[in-house]
């Protein structure tokens, strides 16, 4: 059995990938990688999987309005539809997963063209662009939320669940107050601004920072280049970017704020952390987060605050509201059903492939 997976241009593109791989791995089920040339998935994968062949390919960004960009986009794609076919007729898999992206469009046409069986994955409650072209040539569709299903053919679409990496339950708390230097007399506060990092978010929480720092011991994921080492001080611990140290970060945290990728916040409510999401808005996105964190929101795992009316007062208003409200959210995060282990869904798309 060879699988062939896809996915990139952002984390959650990649991140259930990067579950199932070790599964697969560990199962002698020989695994390749197609991504971009140059996109995050490249290094995630060549770093964490240095056994797994990763194949770059050419890949335009689908765009929903008019611009001139559009005509270089679509020789991009097409060209990425012939690397894509090379790619896949000499590697042979026996089935494609892809965990969505730009990248992922090429690849699952060319599967198509070579009639390999191809598995499209939708963490966000409504599909995006690149999800939509591909279920026209897709065999399968997983959703993350059951919701998803009303946005995609009934006839071939299952939903199996969040599924988070097993690492994240693997952190140390001893080792994530060597990280950070913190201690456990005062609660944690995490902020992690998605994996480019929010300057909107970075500089609401600094503006307040010695109020917040008052009830929190604060750990700040900023992205890359927007750390600010002249607030570095005691109680306040910035990070750029996390790989190894998240799970040993994730073990001290006791509260959360974040953008609302699906990915994530299933994580977060796998470890049981009370969450402040904090969606990208309409003028930076589809709207998907929004979607994802309103019916967190009304499940009872989070607090959600738009980014249109975020202020420093506005999230200390919301995070004390989270406090308040710690137990029951706890309580609902307690009820949550998890659907498929990555062993579960490594199963099915292995049945799905015969």
């Amino acid at each position: 059995m060879k699988i062939a997976f896809t996915g990139g241009g952002t984390i959650g593109h990649v991140a259930v990938n990067m579950a199932l791989i070790p599964e697969a791995v560990g199962q002698q089920i020989d695994c390749i990688y197609i991504g971009s040339k140059t996109g995050i998935e490249k290094e995630m994968i060549t770093t964490q999987f240095p056994e797994v062949k990763y194949y770059g390919i050419s890949s335009g960004k689908l765009r929903r309005y008019f611009s001139m960009e559009n005509a270089k986009d679509i020789i991009k794609v097409q060209k990425g539809v012939v690397d894509a076919y090379r790619i896949l007729r000499k590697e042979k898999p026996d089935i494609v997963f892809s965990k969505g992206g730009f990248v992922t469009v090429p690849v699952v046409i060319a599967a198509k063209m070579l009639k390999i069986k191809t598995i499209i994955h939708e963490s966000d409650v409504t599909p995006g662009l690149a999800n939509k072209i591909a279920l026209k040539f897709a065999t399968k569709c997983y959703t993350t939320f059951i919701e998803t299903l009303k946005y995609v053919p009934e006839d071939k679409s299952d939903y199996v669940g969040g599924i988070v990496r097993k690492e994240i339950f693997t952190g140390n708390k001893d080792e994530g107050y060597r990280l950070t230097g913190f201690n456990d007399e005062k609660k944690v506060l995490l902020v992690m601004g998605g994996s480019l990092g929010s300057k909107h978010i970075n500089e609401t929480i600094r503006t307040h920072l010695a109020v917040l720092l008052d009830c929190y011991q604060i750990i700040h994921i900023t992205g890359n280049g927007l750390e600010d080492s002249a607030l570095n001080q005691p109680g306040y611990k910035q990070f750029m970017f996390v790989k190894e140290e998240l799970p040993h970060l994730f073990a001290v945290t006791d509260t959360i704020v974040s953008r609302a990728g699906s990915n994530a916040i299933f994580e977060f409510l796998s470890l049981r952390i009370p969450m402040l999401l904090i969606p990208l808005g309409l003028d930076q996105s589809r709207g998907d987060q929004i979607d994802n964190a309103k019916l967190f929101e009304q499940q009872g795992y989070a607090r959600v605050l738009q980014e249109s009316e975020l202020t420093s007062e506005s999230l200390i208003a919301e995070l004390n509201q989270l406090e308040e409200d710690r137990s029951a959210v706890i309580a609902a995060m307690n009820e949550a059903q998890m659907t498929y282990t990555p062993e579960e869904l490594l199963q099915k798309i292995l049945d799905d492939a015969r």
